[in-house]
């Protein structure tokens, strides 16, 4: 007995079968050029897929995936994410953009003050 597909609903109302090398595609083209490597972009792409398959629906949401890929981005590269951001998201204008850094710049002085951040930047050494 086959399984029933994963469907993902898109913007425009259409379903399409879930296609992980999308994914990949797109976390590959936010990467490029940046210190991501191979084994963390297919590691990101796996959790993606992995995450969508146990909520156990039949259709999820293009939102749903796109959330997911950007939030697990934001923990690789903050580049990489705000250029998968900014194709997902389709920024209109540079106050959208500007917004979404803000945002990513204020999880970021959390993640600091909440010791999340193992890194110490040169001002922390001192």
């Amino acid at each position: 007995m086959e399984a029933t597909p994963l469907l993902v609903i898109k913007k425009n109302g259409t379903r399409e079968e879930f296609n992980r090398e999308k994914i990949l595609r797109g976390v590959i083209r936010s990467a490029e050029k940046r210190p991501v490597g191979m084994d963390e972009i297919t590691r990101i792409v796996d959790e993606v897929e992995n995450k969508v398959r146990s909520l156990g629906e039949n259709e999820v949401s293009s939102q749903l995936v796109g959330e997911y890929v950007m939030g697990l981005l934001a923990d690789v590269d903050e580049i990489s994410y705000i250029r998968f951001a900014s194709v997902y998201r389709q920024f209109k204008d540079m106050s959208v953009f500007l917004k979404e850094l803000q945002e990513m710049m204020a999880r970021d002085r959390k993640n600091k003050n909440n010791g999340d951040n193992k890194e110490q930047t040169p001002d922390d050494k001192k």
